[in-house]
């Protein structure tokens, strides 16, 4: 049996729709592969009963299907579904790793983003690379049709996921058909900001690289409490605040001795409007490691 832990990332970052994408040191998904004659998958875990065991439906089985790797496959979620923070990645992720490793396939971790992808679509419909990439590489990682660039960062954030469930396909559905040119602009200075901020682990070149005028405002309307909250970790001390991929997750740039604190601020806000929370004190982490 080999056993892989595969992080939670976050994606998206606000000014990065579809591109950005960063692991996390915590949350993450414990999957064990051993050979066998056809693929079966066994959920455990976070969120585990709303996982198809079925290979076809299964992210891991995609992935298992796509090396030619059949295996008794066994995740642990440690990062929930529908959480706007990679869940169905880590598990494609930490299968595509865990496989290539088991049956020698030889491919490197770049060569395995877009397998993990083709797994993932079958989640969110579309092959993105965007979650994928950090959980495979770690850091911060830049998703372009030409490649994926990597950058080494370790910047702290917090990550806060209140208990409601927003859907990757509900959230692509509200985001925006066109933009007025001035907030295209807008995005593009914030990203490139937001880039150079993580190129210098600089908390608050980062956080003013979360601001984005397009996507987010469509999905912070389907997480109940999000002003409140975002309004909330930025007096506690955040540098930057947006929504986690497609959401509900709110993810929270800042420097270290500031995470506690906007942890609590983020679930007392969350609690306010009669939403349960809870907090990861976290940073960008390394991607999925064989144990």
């Amino acid at each position: 049996m080999l056993t892989v832990r595969a992080p939670a990332t976050s994606a998206n970052l606000g000014s990065g729709f579809d591109v950005f994408g960063a692991a996390l040191e915590r949350p993450a998904d414990v999957v064990r592969v051993e050979r066998a004659e056809e693929t079966t998958i066994e959920m455990s875990g976070a969120g585990s009963e709303f996982i198809p065991e079925d290979p076809e439906k299964n992210t891991a089985g995609a992935v298992a299907k796509a090396l030619d790797a059949p295996a008794r496959i066994k995740i642990d979620k440690g990062v929930r579904p529908a959480s706007g923070l990679g869940s169905s990645a880590a598990s494609a992720a930490g299968a595509a790793l865990a496989l290539n490793e088991l049956y020698d396939r030889g491919l490197s971790r770049s060569e395995l983003v877009p397998i993990a992808a083709e797994g993932e679509a079958l989640v969110s419909g579309e092959a993105h690379e965007d979650n994928v990439a950090p959980a495979l590489l770690g850091g911060f990682t830049i998703a372009a049709e030409d490649g994926v660039t990597r950058v080494d960062a370790s910047l702290p954030l917090v990550v806060c996921l209140p208990d409601i469930v927003v859907s990757t396909r509900d959230a692509r559905r509200v985001v925006p058909d066109t933009a007025p040119v001035e907030d295209v602009v807008d995005t593009v200075g914030r990203a490139a900001t937001l880039t150079v901020g993580m190129h210098r682990d600089d908390p608050e070149m980062v956080g003013r690289g979360m601001e984005d005028r397009i996507v987010t405002p469509a999905r912070a309307e389907l997480i109940n409490g999000y002003d409140q909250v975002r309004e909330a970790a930025l007096e506690a001390g955040a540098t930057g605040v947006t929504v986690s991929g497609a959401g509900p997750g709110v993810i929270a740039a800042c420097y270290a001795s500031d995470r506690r604190a906007i942890a609590g601020a983020m679930l007392d806000a969350f609690d306010d409007v009669g939403v349960e929370s809870r907090a990861y004190q976290t940073r960008i982490g390394d991607g999925a490691t064989i144990h």
